[in-house]
């Protein structure tokens, strides 16, 4: 089990470099779509909040990394998601494939607007 992680830079710091490499660009996208999101540790992985809310969270694992925009986000983009393997709130992508980075964009971005609106 991995120790706990006080910030985002200590949690991607301490994976593989190849993992570490995932984990940055994933965390610029995000970035990217949402300039104004806070970043935190929620939940023992990378969290960006808005307006004080979890607006997205993102994770590794041994064989993908975890994406989670809530159920909306999912539901919002299920078609688009349909290559991954997906559940309520979650979108896996594998570490042997490329990441659907400019899909992550326009799920975040989706994100923002439902924060900015005052939805879930």
């Amino acid at each position: 089990m991995r120790p706990h992680s006080r910030t985002i830079d200590d949690y991607i710091a301490s994976f593989p470099e190849q993992v570490q490499a995932l984990l940055q660009e994933m965390r610029r996208q995000i970035r990217t779509a949402a300039p104004d999101a806070v970043e935190a540790i929620s939940y023992g992985i990378p969290t960006l909040r808005l307006r004080g809310r979890n607006l997205v969270h993102f994770a590794a694992f041994r064989d993908h990394i975890g994406f989670y925009p809530t159920p909306s986000g999912i539901e919002a983009f299920r078609d688009e998601l349909s290559a991954y393997d997906t559940s309520k709130g979650t979108a896996r992508f594998p570490l042997d494939a490329s990441i659907p980075y400019d899909l992550v964009r326009r799920i975040v971005a989706f994100r923002v607007r439902e924060v900015s609106e005052g939805k879930r």
